[in-house]
Order: C-alpha cells, then sequence, then structure tokens
C-alpha cells in the first residue's frame, strides 16, 4: 500500500506517493512517467555518414502534467528543429523514450543502484508528432509548471510542443524480466492511490 506524505510547498500542497505495488505494472508506468522531469529520447540518426542510420540518445525534459497532479500519461516535450535529435525525427519520426525512477530521490534513498530492476524504468516507443492548438496549451502548462526555464528560451530558436504518440510499454520494476503494458491499459491506470 503506498504511503502519502504531505508537503507544503509555499501557498500549495503537492501529494508525493510511494511507487505502487510491482504486480500494477500500468500503475507503476504511469507512476514513473509523472515523476521524472526527463528522459532519454533515442532516434535513428538522419546525420551524415558514419552516424546515420545508427541509434542515437540525447536527453530532454519532459512532463505528462504540473507536479503535484496525476498528470495525463502523455510525455511532452519543448523542441527546436536547430537540435540534431529533432532532426532525426524529421526524418524518421519513430523514436523510444526511456524514463527511470534514478532521476529522483527514490533509488538513491533506497540504495538502488541505477541498473537494479528495484529502480524502476519504462521504455516507451512511439512517433514523436507536434502538438497545436487546445493540446499545446496543456502541453505548455505541463512543462513551463516543471520547468520555467522554458519560457525564457531564445524565441528565434522556433520552439514548438510535441508529445509521444505512445504505442508500445515495457516496464521493468521488480526482478523476472520486463514487462508489457498496452497503451490503453497504461492511459486508464492512476498513477497514484
Amino acid at each position: 500500500m503506498a504511503r502519502l506524505l504531505l508537503l507544503l510547498l509555499g501557498a500549495g500542497v503537492a501529494v508525493i506517493a510511494g511507487i505502487p505495488p510491482h504486480e500494477d505494472v500500468a500503475r507503476v508506468a504511469r507512476f514513473v512517467a509523472h515523476e521524472c522531469d526527463w528522459g532519454a529520447l533515442a532516434t535513428l540518426s538522419a546525420q551524415e555518414p558514419p552516424m546515420r542510420g545508427l541509434p542515437f540518445a540525447n536527453a530532454f525534459s519532459v512532463s505528462d502534467g504540473p507536479a503535484g497532479a496525476c498528470g495525463s500519461g502523455v510525455p511532452y516535450m519543448y523542441l527546436t528543429r536547430l537540435e540534431v535529435s529533432v532532426q532525426d525525427l524529421q526524418v524518421n519520426a519513430n523514436a523510444s523514450l526511456t524514463l527511470s525512477l534514478a532521476q529522483t530521490p527514490y533509488c538513491k534513498k533506497k540504495g538502488y543502484d541505477p541498473q537494479s530492476p528495484l529502480c524502476a524504468h519504462v521504455i516507451f516507443s512511439g512517433i514523436v508528432v507536434e502538438v497545436n492548438g487546445t493540446e499545446a496549451d496543456v502541453a505548455k502548462e505541463a512543462l513551463f509548471s516543471r520547468h520555467p526555464e522554458m519560457a525564457t528560451w531564445p524565441p528565434d530558436h522556433n520552439w514548438f510542443f510535441a508529445k509521444l504518440n505512445i504505442t508500445k510499454i515495457w516496464v521493468l520494476d521488480y526482478f523476472g524480466g520486463i514487462k508489457t503494458v498496452t497503451p490503453q491499459d497504461y492511459f486508464k491506470a492512476r498513477p497514484y492511490n
């Protein structure tokens, strides 16, 4: 059973919950997606040889919603076409995104090595797409609330909001191997009780 700890943050209250039980794989995936502020996005390189066609991973800030809320489960990103991985995505929009609780205080506090299965991580696979209209407003709130510096980044870089349209999900959160979650089950799950 998850133990709740309330932290007073200025005038507001944020809820931080323990990780869901490893048997509840979809909830674990949603928990990791909401707790992580950044991830490793892997693309297939479109750069000049010898890199062309090879795997290429890069760190990106992500958010599925403001901290303290349940989040949407959708990994949003703030991107510019000047970035090398975004140039890869313009040629082939398929990507995978890895989020790990090693990025949070959780694993360190528990004494888990980042490679330990107990230091839960999720690998999402899908297609990165630009979002517009109302969804761009949702992405902006999700990202700028957790990454306020983004609002000051140079406007001449033509930033845009994007998301990973998730098609496959793998979760490693315990011994015994990686588990899969369908996108349908993932989006139905709530990360917190």
